[in-house]
């Protein structure tokens, strides 16, 4: 694993599926989607550690980017899952070497939390950046502004879904998350020249 030293970015991020509320799916942009998701994990590492509660649709990304990399960056990347979920795990999740299990409890919305309060608890997060997304991204993003208080959010609402409603309800978002599309100048700007 990476060394403790290193600074952590939180990734929450889904594809909106049409059987689900229609809310996330009619504005999702799913080519921003997963433009995102390739810009994030190719701009932080292995400058940083990036850390997601793997979802099916996110962890075959992140793996297609991390095997194009030319050298090793497994330390570089953390992904939580919920034993809930066990009999479903995409079959990416196995090219990962850092896995954090959660126990199981009861039902899926008990498991997710429990696999989320670990995960922001475990960690300090420099940012968060929220890509997409049904009502899980929102889920997140309120559980982590509470338990990560000084990170930079960056609620991505050109890529639409839950993204798009957690921008929308913010006092004075930054525009540029609406409308820019250049989403590497964005990681850039708004975490690499941060630090």
């Amino acid at each position: 694993m990476a060394k403790e030293t290193l600074k952590n970015i939180f990734l929450s991020a889904s594809v909106p599926l049409p059987e689900r509320d229609p809310i996330y799916i009619e504005t999702a942009d799913i080519v921003a989607i997963r433009d995102a998701v390739i810009a994030l994990v190719t701009t932080v590492i292995p400058k940083y550690r990036l850390i997601w509660g793997g979802h099916p649709s996110i962890t075959p990304l992140v793996n297609y980017v991390v095997q194009k990399q030319k050298r090793s960056v497994q330390e570089y990347v953390l992904l939580y899952q919920s034993r809930f979920f066990e009999q479903y795990f995409p079959e990416d999740n196995n090219a990962f070497e850092n896995v954090i299990l959660t126990r199981a409890l009861a039902d899926k919305n008990a498991s997710l939390k429990l696999m989320r309060e670990t995960m922001f608890r475990n960690h300090t997060f420099e940012a968060g950046i929220f890509i997409g997304g049904m009502e899980g991204v929102e889920k997140e993003y309120t559980l982590f502004r509470e338990l990560q208080p000084e990170a930079t959010f960056i609620p991505l609402a050109s890529t639409g879904a839950a993204s798009k409603i957690i921008f929308d309800n913010q006092i004075n978002p930054d525009r540029r998350f609406l409308n820019d599309f250049a989403y590497s100048s964005i990681f850039q700007e708004y975490i690499l020249d941060k630090t």
